[in-house]
């Protein structure tokens, strides 16, 4: 094994990599939160019913679940910085479509496209960021994947804020006669093009080019960003972790001894499933709707949406901090307890609401508490379980097998997304909060014990010497 902590690391290129490999977030992050201030103005424009709302709000969702199971096989195939290139192709034709939809139909249509760009960037941004890394730092480093979904969906939620406040509402006449909410779709293009155009600057990952057979390539790039010394070594040590009669494929995922799927994919299925049953998109897709059902102005609550960015940012600096130096798997743990209780109190909170108008009323200091427990359960997300299952998915599986388990772990992730998501308006009008609210508390209660019995620890191991 590879000491990656000694002095030969190229620190400045693997900061570059990194820094333009979590652009891939932030527009993860940017494309699932312009969404929330769009609300009224999809409503409005097409005459959505609340189902239709919701269909329309995750039509994205899908599209992730595609665009990472088919990005985690074409990783394989085509390299991990090609389809990234795709994915921001994909984010820019698909920005400019929904500004300037015409239909319900429409909208749904480019917020699939998105999805793919968002599913793909998703499982590739922090697998790629693992595989160019030294495992001394891969936590923290991958952890800005994180950060970087959070940027996102803060930028998204103070150009929506912005956009709005300068119309009037969001359904009001801004630039060049179009309503404001069809410039928060568009003003994406920029992060977009960015990411574009700095893809074009970087290498592609040296454990794809081994794969691939590619070995002076390989062994460039290694030499770029270890030094020639290691380079070698690490390309014998990456060589050596690869079957030697075929690519990889998705075949790999099943046992050849028990016939079986991998109990590692299992746990990355787990991991990914557990982290959207918890509800956490429902605050962020539709955070502003949640706030008013309870009693906040729609500038309120835009607002607050911002706070719960900022909140979210600053969690996911100390899960930075503390992911090197305590592990992956305490961090899950103290998350999905956090989670369990904030997520229970405001079940009770919503429970003691009365409905008037077909809205949630809540007593002011009920009010307050809910939105106190909401800030707080954002932030045990934030510190555990937002960044942690990035880190892991991209660096839990074996080099055979990283590919195919990131494309079936992401699809499942963006499916129970997708389910959470497409289902809250429906549960929050039928069944209510509280009820919904439950839900989340219960999944967060059963990811207590999950973490404890089925996770292990990967904090400083090299992807090489990772077991499926």
């Amino acid at each position: 094994m590879i000491d990656n902590r000694d002095g030969n690391v190229n620190l400045p290129l693997v900061a570059a990599i990194v820094g333009v490999a979590t652009i891939g977030g932030f527009m993860f992050g940017y494309d699932s939160g312009v969404i929330n201030g769009t609300q009224d103005g999809l409503k409005s424009t097409f005459g959505l019913s609340e189902a239709g709302l919701g269909v329309t709000v995750s039509a994205l969702l899908p599209g992730c679940a595609v665009g990472a199971f088919l990005a985690g096989r074409l990783a394989d195939v085509w390299g991990r910085r090609r389809v990234m290139v795709a994915a921001a192709l994909l984010f820019i034709l698909s920005a400019l479509a929904s500004g300037a939809a015409g239909s319900a139909l429409m909208m749904i249509l480019a917020r699939f496209a998105a999805g793919v760009g968002v599913g793909a960037a998703s499982v590739l941004s922090p697998a790629y960021i693992s595989e160019v890394t030294p495992a001394s730092m891969r936590g923290r480093l991958s952890s800005l994947q994180q950060i970087m979904i959070i940027i996102g969906l803060t930028g998204a939620f103070l150009a929506n804020y912005f956009l709005a406040y300068g119309a009037g509402k969001s359904t009001d006449t801004f630039w060049l006669g179009y309503a404001a909410w069809r410039w928060m779709f568009w003003m994406q293009i920029f992060p977009a093009s960015v990411f574009f155009l700095t893809l074009l600057l970087i290498p592609e990952s040296p454990r794809y080019l081994v794969a691939r057979g590619r070995h002076e390539e390989a062994i460039a790039v290694l030499t770029r960003l270890f030094g020639a010394s290691t380079a070698a070594v690490k390309a014998l040590e990456i060589r050596n972790s690869l079957a030697a009669d075929h690519s990889p494929r998705l075949a790999d995922l099943i046992d050849r001894s028990t016939k079986r799927l991998r109990g590692i994919v299992w746990v990355g299925i787990g991991l990914a499933t557990f982290q959207q049953l918890v509800g956490i998109n429902v605050v962020f897709y539709y955070g502003a709707v949640l706030w008013q059902a309870v009693g906040f102005s729609e500038g309120d609550s835009l607002k607050i949406n911002i706070l719960s960015g900022t909140l979210s940012i600053a969690a996911c600096l100390v899960a930075i901090f503390l992911i090197d130096r305590v592990g992956r798997k305490p961090l899950l743990l103290i998350g999905s307890i956090g989670m369990a209780l904030t997520l229970s109190v405001l079940t009770v909170a919503f429970y003691t609401g009365n409905l008037s108008n077909d809205k949630l009323q809540l007593a002011p200091q009920v009010g307050v508490l809910a939105l106190i427990s909401a800030n707080l359960y954002v932030v045990f997300f934030n510190f555990s379980w937002g960044p942690v299952m990035w880190v892991m998915l991209g660096e839990m599986f074996p080099n055979q097998i990283r590919g195919s388990g990131l494309a079936v772990s992401g699809a499942a992730q963006w499916t129970a997304n997708f389910l959470i998501s497409v289902s809250f308006p429906v549960l929050a009008k039928s069944i209510g909060l509280a009820v919904t609210y439950g839900f989340y508390a219960a999944c967060a209660f059963i990811s207590i014990a999950f973490v404890v019995k089925m996770v292990h620890e990967t904090r400083g191991t090299e992807l090489e010497e990772m077991l499926g």
